[in-house]
């Protein structure tokens, strides 16, 4: 059984929408964020990003940052405004691009499964990250940053998500990368349904936020401690999207240098490794293929196959390729910790992979095949988490729209 709650949302006049939402924290650089609130005083990244009204190079983790973000959050309720809901709803969340779109379901979902393991994760997440999000979360008694979650699809939220996205909207606005935010209130008798329905379900799946939900976890549990009367803390907010609408990207990877290599003793290594190579296009056509670019040009990797009886993991293309070619060709470790490789996410496309090579930072480029959502739900199930980098979500949620306050 999955539990879905209603919940009472801090969220910015209609007229503001557009300005307050922001990108999630994590996929811009502090650069990045202060450019983007330099040009809007009502980016949430003002408060999920705080150190962007800090002098450059102001330590993320430094006490004034949260000091800011609090200032901020007060003063961004009274400027945009913000103001919270009279009663608890839930909500449809639309995203929509050119290629692309999906609705889910924003509410609140138990801290309690997750720590039970009904909702499950595929991803480890790090300590410094989870540090910073849970102090975001105590000191503001906010959770800003909403995560995005998947289930098996279920017909009955399917009927009613269309019947009300037929109804005039909240919010409904294109961010600056073209993505279009639609969202509608829910309420009444329909609320009821969506909660039945949900019970159905024997877990949830975490698709993108696994730092966002760790942290809402931590944050419950420190005030409890401290003392806290209040159960709103005991959920974390998310949009939960059907398995048969999300979309996943490839993440795809860079090499800094080659070592001692040239670009034809590595493409010779390969060869030798078994690997069959061939010219071929950007983006791998199928699973089991990896493009690369060296040298100038794109060549297809086919990869060598996993042995028989291997686990669900270790087909994963981000696995073979790590265990064929990063590892014994280009002495790439721990991809978590070894700084000679990065990691770029599948929206930017093959072509950004071959400018960083062209650039000079990087020697070589990886564009990988995009892993399933069955391959997710698949290991969550087991327990097991994929490797550092596998998924890349798009179109992602923005932040700000729907508070919850603790």
């Amino acid at each position: 059984m999955s539990s879905l709650s209603p919940f009472r949302a801090l969220r910015p006049a209609p007229e503001a929408a557009a300005q307050v939402a922001s990108v999630p924290y994590d996929v811009v650089s502090t650069d990045e964020a202060r450019a983007i609130a330099a040009e809007n005083p009502l980016s949430f990244l003002r408060v999920t990003r705080s150190e962007v009204d800090l002098p450059p190079g102001t330590m993320p983790y430094d006490s004034r940052v949260y000091a800011q973000a609090s200032k901020n959050f007060e003063e961004l309720k009274r400027a945009a405004p913000m103001t919270i809901e009279l009663a608890p709803a839930l909500y449809f969340y639309r995203l929509k691009t050119d290629w692309h779109e999906q609705i889910g379901l924003a509410g609140g979902f138990s801290l309690e499964e997750y720590g039970h393991g009904s909702i499950k994760k595929h991803e480890r997440t790090r300590k410094d990250k989870e540090d910073d999000r849970t102090r975001h979360i105590t000191e503001l008694r906010a959770q800003t940053g909403i995560a995005f979650l998947t289930y098996r699809a279920l017909p009955v939220v399917n009927a009613l998500a269309q019947r009300v996205s037929a109804t005039p909207p909240l919010y409904d606005f294109a961010a600056p990368d073209g993505v279009t935010h639609t969202i509608w209130r829910v309420g009444g008798a329909d609320i009821s349904t969506l909660v039945d329905a949900f019970r159905s379900l024997p877990a949830l799946y975490i698709a993108d936020g696994h730092h966002r939900v760790a942290s809402a976890a931590r944050a419950r549990d420190l005030l409890a401690g401290a003392g806290a009367r209040t159960t709103a803390g005991a959920e974390f907010v998310a949009v939960a999207f059907p398995d048969t609408q999300v979309c996943i990207l490839p993440y795809n990877r860079v090499v800094k240098d080659l070592g001692v290599q040239t670009p034809e003793a590595l493409l010779a290594s390969i060869e030798l490794a078994g690997i069959a190579v061939r010219p071929g296009p950007s983006m791998p056509e199928r699973r089991g293929e990896v493009s690369m670019y060296l040298g100038g040009s794109w060549h297809t990797l086919r990869l060598p196959a996993p042995e028989p009886g291997t686990g669900r993991i270790h087909s994963l293309d981000v696995d073979l390729l790590q265990r064929s070619v990063l590892e014994p060709l280009l002495k790439i470790g721990d991809v978590r910790t070894d700084k000679r490789i990065d990691f770029v996410g599948g929206i930017r496309g093959p072509v950004e992979l071959e400018r960083m090579v062209e650039a000079g930072e990087a020697a070589v480029a990886f564009s990988m095949y995009p892993v399933s959502v069955g391959d997710l739900m698949a290991i969550a199930d087991t327990g097991e988490v994929m490797p550092p980098k596998s998924t890349w979500f798009e179109p992602k949620l923005r932040d700000g729209l729907l508070v919850n306050l603790i």
